[in-house]
């Protein structure tokens, strides 16, 4: 297993969710929910900030897919900024499946007692984390690294 903190990153429409990991790599936990900026870079450049500040060794998005396996609207939009990231960081930016990470973020807020309407920015971070500590977990499981690389990372 690799030594180093990863923000994982959940793409949304709306928000972006941010989880990070301890230096171990062995727990995910929130972090932030950046409002997205379609028509501008503000939300990657803030994610650039928070990554000046962890210094992580890799960035772990979400990748939304069917059930099916198969790429749709939330697919493409995913890899879109996954691919604007990884132009603006010198960091390794990796896509990973995260089906279902948000029916069960908001699950696990149910169980919690968290009102739907209440925790919409909460919400983001949590699917932020189920997709970082299965990213984690993975990596623990075979040694190695989760996902794909994206963009100009692709050979890192």
């Amino acid at each position: 297993m690799r030594t180093g903190v990863r923000v994982g990153i959940d793409v949304g429409k709306v928000r972006v969710g941010l989880a990070r990991s301890d230096f171990h790599g062995m727990l995910a936990t929130p972090l932030e929910t950046v409002a997205r900026s379609l028509d501008s870079d503000a939300d990657i450049r803030r994610i650039l900030e928070i990554a000046a500040e962890l210094d992580p060794i890799e960035f772990v998005v979400g990748l939304p897919l069917a059930l099916s396996g198969s790429h749709t609207a939330s697919t493409n939009d995913a890899v879109t900024f996954a691919e604007k990231l990884a132009t603006a960081s010198a960091r390794p930016v990796r896509l990973v499946d995260e089906r279902l990470s948000t029916v069960s973020a908001h699950s696990a807020l149910r169980s919690s007692g968290k009102k739907s309407s209440r925790s919409r920015n909460i919400v983001d971070q949590v699917a932020a984390v189920i997709i970082l500590q299965h990213a984690l977990d993975a990596e623990r499981g075979s040694s190695y690294p989760p996902g794909s690389l994206v963009g100009l990372n692709e050979g890192t």
